[in-house]
């Protein structure tokens, strides 16, 4: 059971930040969907929901996802479905249900930087940076490379808009449990990109994969040597929803399957 100390709600981004850092026990509170599955206790909860950080907006060359923003907001953005189609949308229409998405945010899965999160794996195609109000802009990628959490606020996902192409596939064991594995690959000007999440660790770009698909053009037969590469690249680990093995030769069959979507 979690149980709190003191409890505010900062009108600002600014003073999250200051609440943050005035105490070692404080911690920030987005949707707040899992506090119930842990067994601590918070000496300052942090309640971002009124900091103005729940928005998605048009931010010329790109657009910009505050942090509050809720999982179904992002599901269902005529915004985001209008530059990447349906990518977006099928990244987080099989989490849990309608009502958990609209109260699970997009910045508290980012920031946690779960291992499972299909819409990190998305996010990861897209080439997405994030913005915190310390560190600044960083690309997504470096992010979640980084050990462990900074104590900082996550204030928005940007998304540059180019002409992007995406295709997100998944495999789960029933329609609103956790992926086994999910794959996202988008094709715009500068290529290629392939992100791998669920192995069951953090999601990652195959790089070696996106090179070789990049130097060679895009045709049935390289879709499926990429996936091969792809699947020998990266590290698959074993969990209750499926083995490493598994994982591993599905990898095959979901990159070949996304790169060719995205090549229609």
């Amino acid at each position: 059971m979690i149980t709190f100390g003191d409890y505010i709600q900062p009108k600002s981004v600014d003073e999250a930040y200051e609440s943050l850092i005035s105490k070692k026990s404080a911690r920030l509170i987005g949707g707040g969907c899992f506090l119930r599955m842990g067994n601590r206790r918070i000496g300052l909860a942090i309640d971002l929901s009124q900091a103005g950080l729940d928005y998605i907006k048009d931010a010329g060359e790109e657009i910009e996802i505050g942090a509050m923003t809720s999982l179904r907001s992002f599901e269902t953005s005529e915004l985001l479905k209008e530059h990447f189609g349906y990518m977006i949308g099928d990244s987080v229409k099989h989490i849990i249900g309608v009502q958990l998405r609209n109260i699970a945010t997009i910045g508290a899965t980012v920031y946690s930087k779960y291992g499972f999160s299909d819409p990190i794996t998305a996010l990861l195609a897209l080439d997405a940076d994030i913005c915190l109000y310390q560190g600044g802009r960083m690309a997504l990628g470096d992010f979640l490379k980084e050990v462990g959490h900074r104590r900082d606020v996550l204030e928005k996902i940007i998304i540059k808009k180019s002409n992007k192409r995406g295709s997100f596939q998944t495999l789960r064991n029933s329609q609103v449990d956790y992926a086994i594995l999910s794959v996202a690959v988008v094709d715009d000007e500068k290529g290629i990109r392939i992100s791998i999440g669920a192995r069951p660790g953090r999601a990652a770009l195959a790089i070696k994969a996106m090179e070789y698909i990049n130097s060679k053009g895009l045709c049935e037969e390289i879709a499926s040597k990429a996936g091969e590469i792809a699947a020998e690249e990266l590290h698959y680990g074993s969990n209750n929803r499926g083995s490493g093995a598994y994982r591993k030769e599905l990898s095959k069959i979901l990159v070949k399957r996304a790169l060719l979507e995205v090549s229609k």
